[in-house]
């Protein structure tokens, strides 16, 4: 029987008096963890309440009731003239944990005592910064959100019984309510002729072509992009083992001669396009390749999956219409943000598929996310019904079309003789290509001390290639203006070193 006189409890148990968890309870615990993990082991006999509250500094009163607590949990058992005992078969030897040391027991471990598989893929590539002024790759303003309105309408929502029925178990289909008047939103403004069997409901972009990759490609399998394209979905693609080729972008989009040319040579199973504004360069595919892509779809045998991450924003003139409204043969996986002129919380990704694919597709979506959202997806289904979506888009893209000329503007006014570019039809962001031999990064480091993140994310540095992808949605007039000052200070600045 171990001596309680040899065993270190100040080193075992530390109080903090600043906790909210009583103290009793605290020494309590930590007894207990050092039972569970056998540096105290069965048959030891715990000190006397008198001699523990002296070496806690704790009244003898606490140690009572820490005890108590641990007697009711039954860790240790009180014998009278005798004292407290732990539980157990007498006579273990106390396990060592490697290099552990006493006072490691209140600690979580630092790292894992097994081995696993690690990712440089996964990576998180995104940064941040408490920079005043931020530039992104094309997000909305959410100070243009109505979020009064917004939460009434959820609050109005959560309190009719028939939605409260809705918060237990979810249908995997999800809020077929929702999903109707999505369709018909989708018809009128895609051009699309689906059902509500033709959607499934994820919670974002980034969601729905995980689920779609896992599900169409295999190890080895070849996916071909455009050149620059999307890093976020590259790394999915990767990530299922898929090998990535590229094909070269112009001023008319992704060269579809190019996507021929390598179908004639080997197997494509997937090509993932965003042809509404290509990203990150926001040309838009031209009619004629939009025919030939669906074309050698269809030859070929390979999917098409066409990401169109901002339909909704455009100025100049109508939208072209996405692929999947022309695809009769099936090859066209279509998938899209509900909501982008919502706040983040307001939004909902979706894949519009055959019925076959996304009854499969459920199947792994449902391992992913089996609780849903389904109060939001009324609330988003009355908004398409009310009209209140499509005011909501017209209201900000008014604001955006004006953020659009003004920031071109400045772009021509302060970098004329520098960079490139063509005003985007639509969309959040500019897509800038420097003449001269620019260091993005060294330009990048100096924005920043100056109250200005770009992320890296944004900088495209190649061989043949000096440029950066910058969104205008965010910024009203003013932080425009001091943004573009900043980055013409950070231009003079680099050029000199």
């Amino acid at each position: 029987m171990a001596s309680p006189v040899s065993i270190s409890f100040e080193s075992i148990i530390q109080v903090d008096r600043s906790s909210s968890t009583p103290v009793y309870l605290q020494i309590a615990h930590q007894l207990i963890n050092g039972i569970q993990r056998r540096y105290l082991t069965a048959g030891t006999q715990l000190p006397g309440s008198r001699l523990l509250g002296q070496v806690l500094h704790v009244h003898r009163n606490t140690i009572i009731m820490a005890y108590e607590e641990l007697d009711a949990q039954g860790w240790v058992e009180t014998l009278p003239n005798k004292g407290t005992f732990i539980i157990g078969e007498p006579n273990q030897r106390p396990i060592k944990i490697r290099g552990a040391q006493p006072d490691q027991l209140i600690q979580y471990p630092s790292q894992t005592g097994f081995v696993f598989k690690k990712s440089n893929l996964l990576d998180n590539p995104f940064e941040f910064s408490k920079s005043r002024l931020h530039l992104n790759d094309g997000n909305p303003d959410m100070r243009l959100t109505q979020l009064e309105q917004l939460s009434r309408q959820y609050s109005a929502s959560l309190k009719r019984k028939i939605n409260r029925r809705q918060l237990g178990y979810y249908n995997q289909e999800g809020n077929l309510f929702f999903r109707k008047q999505l369709a018909n939103y989708l018809n009128l403004s895609r051009g699309l002729h689906i059902s509500p069997a033709n959607i499934l409901l994820t919670r974002s972009t980034e969601m729905s072509v995980y689920i779609t990759a896992s599900l169409l490609l295999n190890a080895s399998d070849t996916v071909v992009v455009g050149s620059p394209s999307y890093f976020a979905m590259n790394m999915i693609f990767q990530q299922t083992g898929a090998k990535i080729k590229t094909v070269p972008v112009d001023q008319d989009g992704i060269d579809v001669e190019a996507v021929k040319r390598l179908c004639e040579k080997q197997k494509i199973r997937l090509l993932y396009i965003t042809p509404h504004h290509h990203y990150p360069t926001t040309v838009t595919l031209s009619s004629q390749r939009r025919l030939d892509l669906l074309q050698l779809a269809a030859e070929f045998g390979f999917i098409i999956l066409e990401d169109d991450y901002d339909y909704d924003f455009h100025y100049d003139k109508r939208p072209v219409l996405p692929l999947a409204s022309a695809d009769t043969n099936g090859m066209v996986v279509y998938s899209g943000t509900f909501g982008k002129s919502l706040a983040p919380g307001f939004r909902t990704g979706f894949i519009v598929a055959p019925e076959n694919l996304i009854t499969e597709l459920r199947k792994h979506l449902q391992v992913l996310d089996r609780q849903g959202d389904p109060l939001l997806e009324q609330v988003l289904g009355e908004l398409i019904e009310e009209g209140e979506i499509h005011r909501a888009i017209k209201k900000s893209v008014q604001v955006y079309e004006v953020r659009r000329n003004k920031m071109v503007g400045l772009l021509i006014e302060n970098f004329a003789d520098c960079v490139q570019f063509e005003t985007p039809p639509g969309g959040l962001a500019i897509w800038l290509e420097w003449r001269n031999n620019v260091n993005l990064y060294q330009l990048s480091k100096f924005c920043e001390t100056h109250e200005l993140f770009i992320p890296r994310t944004l900088l495209y540095q190649q061989k043949n290639l000096t440029a950066m992808r910058i969104g205008f949605g965010n910024l009203n007039e003013s932080e425009m203006e001091e943004a573009v000052t900043i980055l013409k200070a950070g231009l003079q600045n680099t050029n000199n070193h």
